[in-house]
């Protein structure tokens, strides 16, 4: 890469008004995602923000501040996650997002000390490709849905009012998708948000009473202090030891929902890490090592999970945005993630995000949820896998269909296996047995050991 391009490298900082500004765009940027998730699944969006920029911090602590990378909301557990929650509550949903986070750690430890072949053999392509696949299509009915049916209800009952938000909202999304241009195309999610909000607004269904309340508390402060009291508040933390015990509510149904995902999440990590380097222009599975990369992505997991959080991930979207501007520096992104943290603590802020109606997230998961299934066919494809083979065809199908269908195995009363976890380990395990290996790999360049080497 012609070093003329970047406008900002890795270490540079930039100067305090142009650093606010640059940080705000990969704060908008991650914004709509990394709170439709915690929408998704019952958690605060207030904690997410906290948890996503305090994750961050970590992540570029980890790997000493040689990639900029932003960590949001993970989609990948937004299925396990909303199982979790409903079988053991929140607690149980944040027991499985630690359990995850150290899979994180303990993978990042093998690579450190194996390299990366193990993990290629376990998972290849022809595997994580359809499981990616089952992530985004089990999470189907949940957009439609949010999109068709009034909210809060014991029983489905269908609106046209809503469903009309949800198809405004996801067109805008669409729309803003195939033709905004430099920043605003890198913001579709949030831009459709926006756009559906503006529309319900019309239609009636946003609830804007704790907008309302916030904003009356914050006009009637007598005082400055009064005024800081009202505008920050708890975001609403969810902490072991002081809202509930760990040790009362971990059960190995919560170990299998939650630890064959991370698996399958590490296999996305490498490829957004492959990407991340082509974009800046470094090999940064060799320095400062995957292994670093994924111990930084397993620890803002952990974080999150002690705070009430969803867990965390990389972003796309942020990778977007290092791709327009060519400003690589680790600074900018570590000034968004201080701007998260202070936006999950602002009250306004939290009850403008609780006033979005579900049909709005709807509408845009319609889209999102599509585009994960589609990620997962193009890793088949990128790794030019062989579907007219029957052993690529016999695990992808298999996979699918035992993902998708909702297949369970009943270990005992309170253990199950379940969905996307049963796919995944199925996957594995018919990789591992049916002969010809080589097949499931393609072009072999999903990881390369020859890439990876610790520092």
């Amino acid at each position: 890469m012609n070093n003329k391009e970047i406008v900002m490298d890795v270490q540079d900082i930039p100067k305090i008004p142009k650093w606010i500004t640059l940080s705000l765009q990969h704060l908008f940027a991650m914004f709509g995602a990394t709170i439709l998730v915690p929408f998704l699944t019952g958690l605060s969006p207030a904690v997410a923000l906290v948890s996503s920029g305090i994750g961050t911090l970590a992540y570029l602590l980890i790997t000493k501040g040689k990639v900029p990378a932003y960590l949001g909301s993970s989609f990948a557990f937004i299925y396990p996650l909303t199982a979790v929650s409903e079988a053991s509550g929140i607690p149980g949903a944040m027991i499985g997002s630690f359990l995850a986070g150290l899979v994180y750690g303990l993978v990042a430890v093998l690579i450190r000390t194996s390299g990366l072949n193990w993990l290629m053999r376990i998972l290849p392509p022809i595997v994580v490709g359809p499981v990616i696949i089952v992530i985004g299509l089990s999470l189907a009915t949940t957009a439609i849905e949010m999109a068709m049916y009034l909210p809060g209800l014991d029983e489905q009952v269908y609106s046209g009012t809503h469903l009309s938000v949800a198809l405004v909202t996801l067109a805008i999304t669409i729309l803003a998708t195939m033709f905004f241009k430099g920043f605003f195309g890198l913001i579709p999610i949030l831009t459709g948000i926006i756009g559906g909000y503006l529309f319900a607004l019309f239609q009636g269904i946003v609830d804007t009473t704790g907008i309302s309340a916030e904003w009356a508390e914050l006009t009637s402060a007598g005082s400055v202090g009064a005024f800081l009291g009202a505008l920050f508040q708890n975001p609403g933390f969810v902490i072991p030891f002081v809202d509930y015990s760990p040790f009362a509510v971990i059960s190995w149904q919560i170990v299998f929902a939650m630890v064959p995902v991370a698996l399958v999440t590490i296999a996305e990590h490498t490829g957004d890490q492959m990407v991340l380097s082509k974009v800046v222009g470094r090999n940064f599975i060799k320095q400062p090592g995957l292994h670093r990369s994924i111990m930084g992505d397993g620890a803002a997991t952990v974080i999150a999970s002690l705070l009430g959080g969803p867990p965390n991930t990389t972003y796309g979207e942020n990778i977007g945005v290092l791709a327009i501007t060519r400003v690589f520096s680790v600074f900018v992104i570590g000034g968004a993630a201080v701007l998260a943290v202070l936006f999950g603590f602002i009250g306004i802020i939290t009850a403008l995000i609780g006033s979005i109606p579900s049909a709005v997230m709807g509408g845009v998961s319609i889209l999102l949820f599509g585009i994960i299934a589609s990620s997962g066919l193009r890793m088949l494809v990128d790794n030019n896998i062989d579907l007219g083979d029957k052993r690529n065809l016999i695990i992808s199908s298999v996979i699918l269909v035992i993902g998708i269908g909702g297949a369970f195995i009943q270990v005992t009363d309170d253990l199950q296996i379940a969905g996307m976890a049963l796919s995944a380990i199925i996957g594995v395990l018919l990789n591992l047995i049916l002969p010809g290996k080589e097949k499931g790999y393609g072009n072999g360049n999903m990881f390369s050991d020859s890439q990876q080497t610790a520092d």
